[in-house]
């Protein structure tokens, strides 16, 4: 690959960066709790070094990166308001016309447990493609091992989230634990991005499927 197609193909990986820096500048200008804020935004600054680095040695699909996109960004929304105050069924109730909380009769913010889903689903891409460059699993396990890297993943935050809520403590700590009086909090949310991961790896192992399947003939190779 010469140094043109190189940097072809990193426009839309940086554009997305771009993108998604300017997002975070305008949401941390007035978040609603600024210490939150900057404490839903450690991880963020721990991922985003690590992906600009690891880009020359291992380039994501376009697709990968568009998907951690949407998911940082949605990450983002749940930073400037906090979770448990992200005012979306407002803007359900705009767009529709109608409070979808009401309309299923429930009192809860559900924007934190949209957004473990949606790490579960959006995540899940990149760490297939990681776990295939790197450990070139074979046959159920190529599906297997993302999924289960995903669910260690969402424990480990999990248990970081906890431990941060019981250090900072006070307000602080409960905005950020974000339970919402919610005893089974952590399991749900795990559970959540657990199916987020397999509804991920289901779209990812059908579309290889139609791709090892011969158009003309009908039979795999």
């Amino acid at each position: 690959m010469n140094d043109r197609t190189r940097q072809k193909g990193a426009r839309f990986p940086a554009f997305l960066l771009a993108v998604f820096v300017i997002v975070v500048v305008a949401l941390g200008v007035a978040p609603r709790y600024r210490q939150d804020w900057a404490m839903e935004n450690v991880l963020v600054l721990l991922a985003l070094p690590l992906l600009m680095l690891g880009f020359r040695r291992l380039r994501l699909s376009n697709a990968s990166y568009a998907a951690l996109f949407v998911f940082l960004l949605l990450h983002e929304v749940g930073a400037h308001y906090t979770y448990s105050e992200v005012p979306w069924d407002r803007w359900f109730s705009a767009l529709s016309g109608f409070s979808l909380n009401d309309a299923l009769g429930v009192s809860r913010n559900h924007f934190d447990r949209a957004i473990h889903f949606s790490y579960g689903l959006l995540v899940t891409p990149a760490v297939v493609e990681l776990a295939a460059a790197r450990t070139s699993p074979r046959g159920a396990w190529r599906w297997i091992v993302p999924i289960s890297l995903m669910t260690a993943s969402s424990a480990l935050y999990e248990l970081f989230e906890w431990g941060a809520a019981v250090w900072f403590g006070g307000d602080l700590g409960v905005a950020y634990l974000g339970t919402q009086g919610d005893p089974w909090d952590a399991q749900q949310d795990m559970f959540l991005a657990l199916l987020g991961s397999v509804a991920a790896v289901a779209v990812l192992a059908a579309v290889a499927g139609c791709r090892r399947r011969d158009p003309r003939e009908g039979v795999r190779h």
